[in-house]
């Protein structure tokens, strides 16, 4: 799982996307009121050698690992200053949305639920904004050319217009308030 491949390019016309799966992790915590915790634990290429089910990789006493299929990630142009922003980031990375679902009583253990996957800043700020749980696991190095080859070609930043201070201004050019 270690070997990351560099996504083909698309046909002409279509967008640049990737099927990834996403791997949860259940962590014991030493806390009365909260036992364990799942948090988002890697981003993995799915080239379909995962089914298309969740599966359990590992479990014991000391947590659970889970994987799921199948979140395929498109490249769209009007997301471009959000790749720019993961991009320039200390730490470039995937965003990943998802779920507990609500306990059902039935008894049964219950797992988290990926949503979304994402590699645009603006996308998952959106999403923390709207109270949804989004955490964020860093871009392997061929991902991160990839997702630069991208930006590279499709987006430029907007120049920043300066505004200068009253102060630097004349005063008949000063606002009148």
């Amino acid at each position: 799982m270690d070997s990351q491949p560099i996504p083909d390019l698309p046909a002409p016309g279509a967008r640049p996307a990737v099927t990834m799966a996403v791997v949860m992790r259940k962590v014991a915590l030493a806390n009365r009121w909260q036992p364990w915790k799942w948090e988002l634990d890697e981003v993995l290429p799915d080239l379909g050698e995962f089914g298309t089910h969740p599966v359990c990789l590992a479990h014991d006493a000391h947590g659970a690992r889970w994987l799921y299929p199948g979140f395929e990630v498109e490249l769209f142009r009007d997301q471009g200053e959000g790749y720019y922003l993961n991009l320039t980031s200390t730490t470039p990375c995937w965003f990943v949305l998802w779920r507990m679902p609500e306990d059902d009583g039935n008894g049964e253990e219950a797992h988290p639920v990926p949503m979304t996957v994402t590699l645009s800043y603006n996308e998952a700020g959106r999403w923390l904004d709207a109270g949804e749980t989004v955490e964020n696991v860093p871009l392997a190095p061929e991902q991160r050319e990839w997702l630069q080859a991208y930006v590279s070609e499709h987006y430029r930043p907007e120049p920043k217009k300066r505004r200068r201070p009253e102060s630097f201004k004349a005063p008949e050019d000063r606002a009148r308030y």
